[in-house]
């Protein structure tokens, strides 16, 4: 089996293939300025980002974890995931209320996807 890892740093990877199938790295916003909708919407174009690097897309995600920092926040998140996928090819998806790294991030997110 082939494993390509993509944009490794020193812990981890942005994104790894292997037998078939991409992993993502659970992805938090570049800009922690913005609400948990902005910050969302940040995630889900670099999960496009690097799921296009990898040959697949967001139709052959399936699974998703999401981290929020408070869930009494997961609707504005759940807006922008929605916008996001269309209400189309929706994969299993677990939502959870963790801290995470930094005080001002507020969602983090990793999928894995079929290529």
């Amino acid at each position: 089996m082939t494993i390509t890892r993509h944009e490794p740093s020193k812990i981890y990877s942005k994104a790894v293939e292997a037998n078939g199938f991409v992993f993502t790295a659970g992805i938090v916003a570049d800009d922690v300025s913005q609400d948990i909708k902005g910050q969302s919407q940040q995630i889900l174009k670099e999960i496009d980002r690097l799921l296009k690097l990898c040959g697949s897309d967001k139709s052959k995600v399936v699974s998703a974890t999401i981290w929020v920092t408070d869930i009494r926040n997961r609707e504005p998140m759940n807006e922008a995931w929605t916008a996001w996928t269309g209400g189309q090819n929706l994969p299993g998806r677990a939502c959870i209320e963790a801290k995470l790294a930094d005080p001002r991030m507020l969602v983090e997110i990793a999928v894995v996807a079929a290529k």
